[in-house]
Formats: structure tokens, C-alpha cells, sequence
């Protein structure tokens, strides 16, 4: 079943996420190597692609996981938990739709 990983950083976290980066990355790669990586990414903190010094307010991982255990699991072992870049971190069920 797919799962939705919704992350809301801490405050001035673009330091955090710079240092961590390559783990997370790397975490994510082993997902899409696996075919179960829908889509990732993370939520600027303005509205633009680069969003510069403001960085990001938070990520959104979907994939394919076996249960909301094992969604949740995987996402409490994420570098950036570690690194203290999220401050919440909400895993859901999800169902696509489209496309």
C-alpha cells in the first residue's frame, strides 16, 4: 500500500538539511531502486523553485510500504529526524487516484 510521509521542518532548518542531505538522498534512492518511490520532495519556503536562504518549511515522501508501521518505521530512521531538520512528521495511507 502507498503511504504519504508529510514532514514539517523546525525553524532555520536549511543548515540541518544541507548536512543531512546525502543520507536522506541516499535513503530515497534505495526506495526508487526498489520501485517503491512514488514521488519526494521538498516544500520551499516561498513560493519558487529556489527558494534561496528562506529553504524549505517541510518534505512529502509517497511510497509503497507493507504497513503504517513499517511507513512509520522507515520514516523515524530518516537522517533529517537525526539531523533535527523535521519537527513533525505525519504518516498516512494513501490511495492515487491520478494519474
Amino acid at each position: 500500500m502507498l503511504y504519504a510521509i508529510i514532514s514539517q521542518d523546525v525553524a532555520n532548518s536549511l543548515e540541518k538539511r544541507l548536512a543531512a542531505r546525502p543520507a536522506h538522498l541516499e535513503r530515497l534512492q534505495q526506495l526508487k531502486q526498489q520501485g517503491r518511490l512514488i514521488l519526494a520532495g521538498p516544500h520551499p519556503a516561498l513560493d519558487s523553485e529556489d527558494p534561496g536562504e528562506a529553504g524549505f518549511s517541510g518534505s512529502l515522501v509517497v511510497a509503497e510500504f507493507n504497513s503504517l508501521v513499517d511507513a512509520q518505521t522507515w520514516a523515524d530512521a530518516d537522517p533529517y529526524m537525526d539531523a533535527g531538520v523535521y519537527e513533525t512528521v505525519n504518516v498516512k495511507p494513501f490511495k492515487k487516484v491520478l494519474p
